[in-house]
């Protein structure tokens, strides 16, 4: 397998004795080291300047740049290296596009996009911080930590419909988080989105450019996270949304070698139909090669090449301008189904226990798709129609969980469920908004209270959910038994133990998973708002 890539790394340089002291350096008895030796760089980070018990690590690239003759190539691996970096800057996020158009996202709750300097979120333009060399990763650990701690680690993969997102986006930065427990590490990542990580192009071997690189990030922590702190043999992926969709299809893909000793899926799975065949709309890629200048009807491998030499941002733009302009067909650059990382039906694969034997977490926020639907700019009181909103969770988030719930049951896999359920009105602009999309995670992250405002009860349900979520990267199988915490199982597949946290006045609570399900099977009404 890939992972096996590390071994012979190791094995083949003759300078591994020295790579191993200048990890080693974190281990000096004056005081916290923030410089830390790995097998491709040594990299100097710096003291959290908010939160003092907090070591980071903002920019550590895991694989070769993805330019020139290495655009829509699988990623490829750093060389061993002793080279010295200073890592205080985050890296460009990968290229992506900032559209015109209104949203929730870009108008009221940007602190969960990426950084965009001066540019305006909603610009219509490529962002002006994303650049084609951007597959780096960023790490968060205690201030004191030595590659003698063995922590546990939670690696990342934010969300962005697979067209955008980063690692530094404002609620994605974990410092808050890692500053109170002292007793875990965070990794966040960035990969390829768009045309650029899901090109689904006829002339490349390999379309799912994104998943690879969420893989190799893998690869990359697991051989090197020890001189951080961390325990290699015990990284849970964690993903939200698209990055949750991701760390499932991890999960099915590398069965029999996840690397992980669990994962974490926030409002995402991979029980979900991903484009294939003629609905995969391969043409798409054809189009703007065409529109570009690169037209090779007959020959896809030149028509690639040509685009290789293609200007990043024209690409960028012309796919952002084209929906903008709201034309048809829609251009769709999105995971396909191609049989080797994403597969057509993940029910067959589960029955055939091709999945990984690692304990899950499964969450979904009780109002997930109100942050989703059109921006409701001429009734930004009132809000949508709730009918609408509540079939979009259902259909997107609850039912997709209830069932990968269902396939893991099948297989004895130890599964945790939770729903969340705070409504916060320095998180939530619009009250009608409830637990929206992506909610529960400044809350996990410690960065609940960046702007203000936070209540006490805000306080004790996020340090709450912070003290679960650590139970789990600690012990994926048996911690969070502590908390009274039961994990799914086959036999209580409708009425099985799920909690919930912040209905009402209430911090946490163990509730039925019928409680939430029940609308899955035609039986009940859901309710968003617990």
């Amino acid at each position: 397998m890939a992972n096996f890539l590390w071994v012979e790394i190791i094995v083949a340089i003759s300078t591994f004795a020295k790579i191993l002291a200048a990890g080693r350096l974190c281990d000096r008895d004056d005081g916290p080291s923030l410089t830390v030796g790995t097998l491709t760089g040594t990299y100097t980070g710096l003291q959290n300047p908010d939160y003092p018990g907090v070591r980071e690590f903002r920019n550590i690239p895991y694989a070769e740049p993805p330019v020139g003759k290495l655009r829509w190539k699988p990623p490829v691996p750093l060389r061993p290296s002793q080279a010295h970096h200073y890592s205080y800057r985050f890296p460009p996020s990968c290229p992506q596009y900032l559209t015109s158009h209104l949203s929730l996202w870009n108008a009221n709750i940007t602190n969960f996009s990426i950084s965009t300097g001066d540019q305006s979120h909603y610009a219509g333009e490529m962002a002006q911080t994303t650049a084609e060399d951007c597959l780096s990763l960023a790490i968060w650990t205690p201030i004191n930590a030595t590659s003698q701690d063995k922590l546990p680690v939670g690696l990342f993969l934010p969300g962005g419909s697979f067209r955008g997102g980063g690692l530094d986006a404002p609620y994605h930065i974990p410092a808050g988080w890692v500053n109170r427990s002292q007793r875990h590490i965070m990794v966040t990542m960035n990969y390829r989105v768009n045309i650029f990580g899901f090109p689904n192009a006829a002339g490349l071997e390999d379309n799912d450019l994104g998943i690879l690189d969420q893989r190799l990030a893998l690869e990359w922590v697991y051989a090197n996270i020890e001189a951080f702190g961390g325990d290699p043999s015990r990284i849970t992926v964690w993903g939200h949304s698209a990055g949750g969709v991701s760390a499932d299809v991890l999960n099915f893909a590398f069965y029999d070698d996840p690397l992980a000793a669990g994962f974490f899926l926030m409002s995402g799975t991979a029980m979900r139909t991903f484009a294939q065949g003629d609905n995969a709309l391969q043409t798409n890629f054809t189009y703007v090669a065409k529109e570009l200048g690169c037209n090779f009807p007959d020959d896809s491998e030149a028509e690639v090449e040509c685009m290789r030499q293609v200007p990043v941002n024209l690409i960028t733009n012309f796919v952002g301008h084209y929906g903008d302009e709201k034309k048809k067909p829609s251009l769709f650059f999105r995971p396909t189904a191609d049989g080797k990382v994403i597969f057509k039906n993940y029910t067959e694969r589960a029955e055939r226990r091709l999945i990984s034997n690692v304990p899950a977490l499964i969450s979904d926020t009780s109002n997930e798709q109100s942050s989703l639907i059109a921006y409701p700019i001429n009734n930004l009181i009132q809000g949508p129609n709730t009918t609408e909103v509540d079939k979009g969770t259902l259909s997107e988030f609850i039912c997709p969980a209830f069932n990968s719930s269902n396939v893991r049951d099948f297989n004895n896999l130890t599964t945790y469920r939770y729903q969340y359920a705070g409504n916060y009105t320095n998180l939530t602009p619009f009250p009608w908004m409830g637990a929206y999309h992506g909610a529960d995670l400044p809350m996990i992250f410690g960065s609940y209270n960046l702007t203000g405002g936070a209540t006490e009860f805000q306080r004790q349900v996020a340090e709450t959910m912070q003290d679960y979520v650590l139970a789990f990267l600690t012990d994926p199988e048996d911690g969070l038994k502590s908390f009274g915490w039961l994990p799914d199982s086959y036999e209580f597949r409708v009425d099985g133990p799920m909690v919930r946290f912040a209905a009402g006045d209430v911090v946490v609570q163990n509730i039925n998973a019928s409680d939430v399900d029940v609308a899955c099977m035609g039986i009940g009404h859901y309710n968003s708002h617990p």
